[in-house]
């Protein structure tokens, strides 16, 4: 009788196992809006793997290394702070052994972790939406094409009028028609024979520019088209496996920083990256003085 009413309250002191979503949502937000800071940062002082001029569309390699690390340093460091704040709000786990206290804490910074991705996800799907709503209505797939965004110098270029004739009105069916076809540039086989033909006769026949320079033009077109869609494919890839890197990266430090939270919260020691930071404060504190 005794072992058992000892088994019982022995169950009763220990914690159950639920996370406390409190201290997870408040790291979670922390996180993101940090996140969403440092981010906006960036994009004001120019890292980017791509630049939004016509002729130079591509950033450099340099900057693209230099932005992918960013991207992983600033993820390290927000999910680290919201797995931290996690810990240190969450109740302490009564009863547990220190390994069992330690992984709660982790689970709670995992948490933590996965929530901020969902709401990171959800803001930029919200900025997205918002920029496409920017867009003209009254554009419909039939006249707009993908490449217009990417080709839209090469485009402008292709259908630059003559001297001697005024540029056309309306020329979106036929951009949109181009772009579809310097699209097919970066396949295995290039631009088809009768495409190219077909689009050295419109272009000549709209701009009413000679056919050798209108062959000339189209010929730069799909050489132009090739180049800038093999550059945004290398950082589209930069920039995916920069994002991958720093989602896992992310997850280990928001366990890591949540397990120091949790020891800081138990009255344990303090990390040692934030004891050496205490040190070198004290010793400007005590140089000022």
């Amino acid at each position: 009788m005794t072992m058992e009413m000892n088994d019982t309250t022995r169950r009763a002191d220990i914690a159950p196992r639920t996370i406390q979503w409190s201290p997870v949502v408040a790291g979670a937000l922390a996180a993101t809006a940090l996140s969403f800071i440092l981010v906006t940062f960036a994009a004001a002082v120019g890292l980017g793997v791509a630049s939004s001029a016509p002729t130079w569309r591509d950033a450099s390699a340099a900057l693209w290394i230099l932005s992918g690390i960013y991207l992983i340093l600033q993820a390290v460091l927000s999910f680290a702070a919201g797995g931290y704040i996690a810990g240190r709000l969450t109740t302490g786990f009564v009863g547990s052994q220190p390994d069992e206290v330690e992984n709660r804490d982790g689970v709670h910074g995992l948490a933590v972790w996965a929530l901020s991705v969902v709401l990171g996800a959800i803001l930029a799907g919200v900025i997205g939406t918002a920029a496409l709503n920017r867009s003209s209505p009254n554009s419909t797939s039939a006249n707009t094409s993908a490449a217009e965004p990417l080709l839209s110098y090469d485009l402008d270029r292709l259908y630059r009028p003559s001297a001697r004739r005024p540029a056309a009105v309306d020329l979106t069916s036929e951009r949109a028609e181009a772009g579809r076809i310097l699209l097919t540039s970066s396949g295995h086989n290039g631009v088809a024979t009768e495409d190219r033909t077909y689009l050295i006769q419109q272009v000549g026949g709209v701009t009413g520019i000679p056919v050798a320079d209108s062959e000339r033009r189209v010929d730069n077109a799909i050489a132009n088209a090739k180049t800038a869609i093999a550059r945004t494919r290398r950082s589209t890839v930069i920039l995916a496996f920069s994002l991958a890197t720093a989602l896992l990266l992310g997850a280990l430090a928001a366990w890591a920083a949540a397990c120091a939270g949790g020891r800081q919260r138990d009255g344990g020691p303090a990390p040692e990256w934030m004891t050496h930071a205490n040190r070198w404060d004290r010793r400007r504190t005590t140089a000022i003085r």
